[in-house]
């Protein structure tokens, strides 16, 4: 081992500090966008909005977003970065069975940051028309989430947690269509259970076997 590779970690260097409070600006965009998108839709947020709310000139914005199509970017991958971080655990813990355990616990985590759910109810539809940036995002996403809840379901039916005969495709439509739309009516009716409803929904295609399996995986603590 070289002398460098044993020496301690020195103090941090000018560089490293510029790079760590510029990540953190970053971050800070980022989060005060999600906002401004999630309350007053993509078209209607200016980036001069965003500037303001951030402290800084929008010149200032602009030197780490050079448009708001790409602010836009940021914060929707953002968003499926958070996903993944809470659903890789379930699946990697207990296969088919813990992706139907992270769609329960997603649902009841959304219900406490509803900004995500605005978030997503306001700028799906928006981008429902093809000129929308965010368009190819929306539809490549929902098939994505198609694919794989189709694809969970096959492996909880072999595995004997889902009934034998579960049309895959099928279920996987009806899925991800009801937690959508709980979460376009819940913008309305803050007392609907999106957790349990999504339950409901699991119950009614869950042996008893796939019960036990379900009930057995442990919620996953995650750290926005």
């Amino acid at each position: 081992m070289s002398d460098d590779a044993a020496a301690p970690a020195g103090p941090a260097t000018p560089r490293r500090r510029g790079y760590a409070k510029g990540r953190a600006r970053r971050d800070e965009i980022i989060r005060i966008a999600t906002e401004h998108f999630a309350e007053r839709g993509f078209q209607a947020a200016t980036i001069l909005d965003i500037a303001a709310a951030c402290g800084i000139s929008r010149a200032g914005l602009l030197h780490h977003f050079p448009d708001k199509e790409h602010l836009l970017e940021a914060v929707l991958e953002a968003r499926d970065a958070e996903d993944r971080d809470r659903f890789n655990p379930y699946v990697e813990a207990a296969g088919a069975i813990g992706v139907f355990r992270g769609m329960v616990d997603l649902a009841e985590h959304n219900r406490l940051v509803p900004g995500l759910i605005e978030l997503f109810v306001r700028l799906s539809a928006e981008a429902s028309t093809p000129e929308h940036p965010a368009h190819e995002y929306f539809r490549e996403r929902a098939e994505r989430i198609r694919v794989g809840t189709a694809r969970a379901v096959r492996g909880a039916v072999r595995a004997g947690h889902l009934r034998a005969g579960l049309e895959a495709d099928s279920a996987a439509l009806q899925l991800g269509a009801l937690m959508d739309g709980l979460q376009s009516q819940w913008l309305f009716d803050r007392s609907i259970d999106l957790a349990g409803s999504v339950r409901d929904l699991l119950d009614d295609w869950m042996t008893p076997e796939g019960r036990r399996a379900f009930d057995a995986v442990e919620p996953v603590a995650h750290v926005a």
